[in-house]
């Protein structure tokens, strides 16, 4: 999975304008772009995280693939900088003091052992039962974590199956294109 630049461009400036649209009501932002390239009308998930200074303070993503991919990223936009519940909402004067990044995400693929997980490639999604958790590929690498430290920390802290439930738990990975920038001020 390849995006050109200015495919990664476009998907950064319709988060940028779906946050904005959605912090400062009646703000229009303007955005020009004739037609939208085929991979960002492809039916794919996708995460956004949003950071203030550097700190994170938003992460939300779909794995659906219901939804055209510019679609998912301008709403988990929103969401990651409205709605999620461990962080407060971002603010308008927050603004000039973000940073997004984007993670585009490839199909699962269900494995059967850790050993099938490779550390900076793979994301990693369990479920079992009503349980299910996930962590993008970019946090084992942050947290310097093994597969087994991975496992374990999505199924406590994601998953909600405790630090071994990730041993009795369907076991996916996922790749992700993962692509970044500073939100111009405004």
């Amino acid at each position: 999975m390849k995006f050109s630049g200015h495919e990664k461009r476009i998907l950064l400036l319709l988060a940028e304008r779906a946050i904005i649209e959605s912090l400062v009501p009646g703000r229009k932002v303007p955005f020009i772009s004739p037609d939208l390239p085929e991979k960002l009308r492809s039916f794919c998930g996708a995460f956004v995280s949003i950071y203030v200074d550097g700190e994170l303070r938003g992460c939300i993503g779909t794995f659906s693939e219901e939804e055209p991919l510019y679609k998912n990223v301008k709403q988990m936009a929103v969401s990651a900088a409205c709605n999620d519940s461990r962080f407060d909402s971002i603010q308008a004067d927050d603004l000039d003091r973000l940073s997004l990044e984007i993670s585009v995400l490839s199909p699962r693929q269900k494995i059967s052992d850790p050993s099938e997980i490779i550390i900076g490639l793979h994301g990693i999604y369990m479920r079992h039962g009503a349980h299910r958790g996930t962590l993008l590929p970019q946090v084992a690498v942050n947290q310097n974590w093994s597969a087994i430290e991975f496992l374990s920390n999505c199924s406590k802290y994601k998953a909600g199956l405790g630090w071994d439930g990730w041993k009795t738990a369907e076991l996916y990975t996922y790749e992700a294109l993962v692509f970044s920038s500073r939100m111009p001020s405004f």
